[in-house]
């Protein structure tokens, strides 16, 4: 079996990759019938010489190989027909601005395989960059906080090299006595959580967060329940929640009276109760003057996020009585970081640590007879048609809706 390692073609550049050299490297040892070829690359973290180095191959001409796989969406000219594809294609969701990549990945008879639809049994995703993004989306926030109370200076993360150095960074600043709120229970925010406890800030309950003053810096994890109530009255479950959440309503506004800096990590579902909203954001009860929304769902759950920002200029300010940008130094109103791209500031941990998951979860599948269901549950398109799991996409193909 030979996999190819596409190179990365999207604007604005990514410099992530699936695998790094000592990963292939260790694949091709220990699977007697695996080959990779890498395809060059001038953009990616680890440069062409070290994939050589490790053994691997590297070939402008990937038209040997069986599977090819990348990070982004792959242009729709790049595609090479009747090829196995993985990469992060953003269509499931029925996005507009890929539309045509499905209809080409169609016409072309490729199998698409998504690596936001590799999950276990009970749909749990097993890979992705979720866990970067944490990473820097919370060291944007305590950036954002430095700058806009001019506390202390941090570099931006994509001028350093690695979590470590990002880590030193941390270690020379000093928080000041502040409420933080962060949302979610996944990868995201477990990864924010890293940056929170690395700066030894102390977690504490929900019910004393709500309740009482700190002579420090304190931050709660809020999960899902803790910020929806059912509108009845009822006791909350959270079966029903994912289930059904339109029965419930937004119960977020208690963090919002008592928190100054927000980290939205969160997992935001289709029908759920918008977090905050735009009057709510006027409130004079409204405390919260930073948004670290790594969740960066634009114009939808989190009132605040009216743009994605960009790694270049990650900041902006949301002014909740015009409901307008403004400058993000504009201390009246809410500094906003919602970039939507955050691992890429982190390429080389972001590509390690996604290369061990896609190693552990993906790569055996291939040799195993796919015994556990990871190839057939990730699946979209096989044969030049969708699958029976994503049927559903059909009338979007068509451009029916």
């Amino acid at each position: 079996m030979t996999i190819g390692i596409i190179k990365e073609r999207k604007t604005p550049p990514d410099r992530r990759v699936v695998f790094t050299p000592q990963q292939l490297h260790g694949l091709e040892q220990k699977y007697n019938n695996l080959k990779f070829i890498v395809e060059p690359s001038d953009i990616r973290i680890f440069p062409d010489s070290s994939y050589q180095k490790a053994g691997i191959e590297i070939n402008p001409d990937l038209s040997a190989c069986d599977v090819l796989i990348g990070v982004k969406e792959v242009p729709v000219e790049s595609l090479i027909p009747n090829k196995s594809y993985f990469f992060f294609s953003h269509t499931i969701k029925k996005q507009d601005y890929n539309r045509k990549l499905l209809q080409t990945i169609l016409k072309k008879n490729i199998d698409l395989f998504d690596h936001e639809t590799i999950t276990d049994t009970k749909g749990r995703r097993l890979i992705g960059f979720g866990r970067y993004a944490g990473l820097v989306g919370a060291y944007n926030g305590f950036r954002l906080l430095g700058l806009r109370e001019k506390l202390f200076h941090l570099p931006k993360v994509e001028n350093l090299s690695d979590l470590n150095q990002v880590k030193q960074e941390l270690d020379k600043i000093k928080i000041p006595k502040i409420k933080i709120v962060l949302t979610g229970s996944g990868k995201v925010a477990n990864g924010a959580k890293e940056i929170l406890n690395h700066l030894k800030i102390q977690q504490i309950s929900v019910d004393d967060y709500l309740s009482k003053d700190f002579n420090i810096p304190v931050f709660t994890n809020a999960k899902v329940l803790d910020y929806n109530k059912r509108k009845d009255g009822k006791p909350s479950n959270i079966k029903d929640f994912f289930k059904d959440p339109s029965p419930y309503k937004s119960d977020f506004m208690k963090f919002a009276k008592t928190s100054d800096l927000f980290i939205a990590g969160h997992f935001y579902g289709d029908n759920a109760p918008y977090l905050f909203t735009r009057e709510d954001a006027k409130s004079s009860d409204f405390k919260i003057k930073l948004v670290a929304d790594i969740s960066c769902d634009i114009d939808g759950p989190v009132a605040s996020t009216i743009r994605p920002s960009s790694i270049e200029n990650p900041f902006y300010a949301y002014d909740p009585q015009t409901e307008t940008e403004t400058d993000f130094m504009n201390t009246d109103a809410i500094g906003v970081m919602a970039v939507d791209n955050l691992p890429c500031e982190l390429p080389k941990d972001a590509s390690k640590g996604f290369g061990e998951m896609f190693a552990q979860h993906v790569i055996p599948a291939f040799f195993n007879n796919d015994k556990d269901g990871i190839l057939k549950r990730a699946q979209i398109t096989n044969q030049g048609k969708l699958t029976p799991k994503f049927e559903y996409l059909q009338n979007f193909v068509d451009n029916l809706e």
